[in-house]
């Protein structure tokens, strides 16, 4: 009899497998005889080494080899020969015996022989019945082969003639790597059956099921532009597309879905409607559709204009009640020290304090928003009027490349931001503190007096407010406000002041700071810090964490909608996402991050290298 069979997973092998049948047979009184021999049979040695050598020849057919050369033998002759005209050793008389035997010219003969074997499908003669085609000179029949792949080409339907027209070739694909069909080819027969009366979604439909070979009767265009070069342009994806949902694409089996950060390889622009490219860092080597940047964007305009799509300017920052800012200073956003918390009047359980000791920066962000940021304040939401569609930066694509920083470059800066509850003050102070040679913060500049523990470009750069307003006036802040008739604010001169040293900068700026930041003068490095919510647990930082319990549930609905809102509208520029769980994880993180920044090749903007 044979017990149940133990459950055997896919990856056991087979021999593995004949191992566990063997066990389990255990023979009873009635067919003692015949499980006995099966026992017998399943037990033997050269069954067990069949079934090992059929699993390695599986593996090694997954590898899909080929082989080196197709002339083994030849070259075991010439060897052998060299080794007879000369004195020789033992090992050499070992390698004379072994090339002399004749087993191994068999093995070495049929190894050439099957490298000398073209395993290529062999197309099947044309029929009768199309020979008399190549009678006219305008006509040519093509036939591929085409497996589980798409042919790799569009059509359309020519409003003048009416004749289906190839409208697209894609790079890579069956079409494409025969060098036979080519854009504006007339498009007459498939498989024998004329497709001139059908709709181009028929003959779609037609193509997408043939398998095999696939015939064509084509007409060649009048002048077949010469094929370009694959280009290398490279473009970071600042919307996320999904060609499914594209009611505008020609083929939605030929777009190429892709998310916001991707990196595109642009290999074709012929078309201005459909670019065709690849993603970097995907296997698949054939081409696809996207829309060009043009074409998106008019796509955008006119949905702007209907109202079925916001303007990207008129996106409003919540605002908080001044009760929830006057308890604290704002100073301590920018001089690196965390923001002691201040709770909404409407949260009646945690109580109002101020102070180091238990600091919390969930109010940080707000606090920055009541800093009237006063350079280029143009079109914000309630100035009364919205701004015009054609004088709007949408966020289609940007052209990038790969940079990697050389030892006498000056460090890229590190700018982080941060959604309510990320405490960015507290891992800049952990990291300047582990390694003060390394690092370096931007020092704040104030017109607050100078408090008596207080050190002059320690804690703050103490100045007139005359000073400072022509600062302003001269551009030399990336950010700047008023609290409590003081001005605060981080000066381009801070950042160059660290990295004269040849520290890595570290600034946490407001993400509307990026717009003076993002520059080919400090080729900035985002991070974007937000604390892990855990929904099963509605706690922060962890259970262990003595903080969470002051945390109310709108507290942690203000934290989610912040990190929501700020990936919404300045997700395009951020080149790293840190979810912040617990302090010690986040500095470790943040530290391996910033390591590889100035190491390794990361994507840029094209211009920073071309000003």
């Amino acid at each position: 009899m044979i017990e149940a069979m133990p459950v055997v997973s896919g990856t056991t092998g087979l021999h593995e497998t004949l191992a566990v049948l063997t066990s389990q047979l255990h023979p009873d009184a009635r067919h003692r005889e015949d499980l006995s021999f099966l026992k017998d049979v399943l037990s033997e040695k050269s069954l067990a080494y069949l079934m090992k050598i059929h699993e390695k020849l599986k593996q090694y057919e997954k590898l899909s080899p080929s082989p080196v050369l197709d002339s083994a033998s030849c070259l075991a002759e010439d060897l052998a020969d060299d080794l007879q005209n000369g004195p020789l050793d033992e090992d050499e008389r070992e390698l004379l015996l072994l090339l002399s035997a004749p087993h191994l010219k068999a093995v070495l003969s049929a190894h050439d022989t099957v490298a000398q074997k073209n395993f290529d499908p062999v197309l099947p003669t044309l029929p009768d019945d199309l020979i008399e085609d190549f009678e006219e000179e305008s006509v040519k029949i093509v036939r591929l082969v085409k497996n589980k792949e798409p042919l790799g080409a569009t059509i359309r339907r020519d409003e003048a003639t009416g004749a289906v027209i190839v409208a697209r070739i894609m790079r890579g694909g069956a079409a494409d790597r025969s060098g036979l069909v080519h854009v504006g080819d007339e498009l007459r027969e498939v498989n024998g059956k004329v497709i001139t009366h059908r709709r181009p979604d028929e003959i779609s439909q037609i193509l997408s099921q043939s398998q095999g070979s696939i015939t064509l009767k084509i007409v060649p265009a009048v002048a077949e532009e010469d094929r370009l070069r694959e280009s290398r342009v490279y473009l970071r994806a600042l919307f996320e597309y999904t060609p499914y949902d594209d009611k505008a694409t020609p083929c939605q089996e030929a777009g190429l879905p892709f998310k916001r950060g991707d990196i595109l390889q642009v290999v074709s622009q012929e078309d201005a409607t459909w670019w065709q490219a690849k993603k970097v860092g995907d296997s698949n080597l054939r081409a696809a559709l996207i829309p060009s940047a043009q074409f998106q964007e008019r796509r955008l305009k006119y949905r702007m204009k209907m109202g079925s799509f916001p303007h990207p300017n008129l996106t409003k920052v919540p605002t908080y009640d001044q009760a929830d800012r006057e308890e604290c200073d704002s100073e301590a956003v920018l001089n690196g020290k965390d923001l002691g918390a201040v709770v909404s009047p409407k949260s009646k359980t945690a109580p109002a304090f101020c102070g180091h000791a238990f600091s919390w920066d969930f109010y940080s962000a707000s606090l920055r928003r009541s800093f009237r940021l006063k350079k280029d304040r143009q079109a914000l939401p309630g100035d009364g009027h919205a701004p015009d569609a054609d004088q709007t930066d949408f966020l289609i694509y940007e052209e990038v490349t790969q940079y990697l920083p050389r030892p006498d470059e000056k460090p890229r800066l590190i700018v982080l931001i941060g959604s309510l509850g990320a405490r960015i003050s507290e891992l800049k102070q952990k990291v300047i503190a582990e390694n003060p040679r390394r690092y370096g913060l931007a020092v704040p500049h104030t017109t607050r007096a100078r408090r008596s523990q207080e050190r002059e470009g320690v804690e703050y750069h103490f100045i007139s407010k005359a000073a400072f307003e022509a600062d302003i006036q001269n551009g030399r802040f990336i950010e700047y406000g008023e609290y409590k008739d003081n001005l605060y604010g981080t000066s381009l001169e801070s950042i160059h002041r660290v990295l004269a040293h040849n520290k890595v900068c570290l600034v946490d700026v407001q993400p509307e700071a990026l717009k003076t930041l993002r520059t080919a003068e400090f080729q900035p490095y985002v991070i974007f810090v937000r604390p892990r919510i855990f929904d099963s647990q509605r706690k922060l930082f962890g259970s262990s964490s003595s903080l969470s319990t002051g945390i109310t549930e709108d507290d942690l609905m203000d934290m989610q909608q912040s990190a929501e809102h700020m990936d919404e509208c300045f997700g395009h520029w951020v080149d790293y996402v840190l979810l912040k769980e617990d302090s010690v994880s986040a500095l470790i993180e943040l530290q391996v991050v910033m390591e590889r920044v100035q190491k390794e090749p990361q994507w840029v903007p094209v211009s920073w290298l071309r000003s």
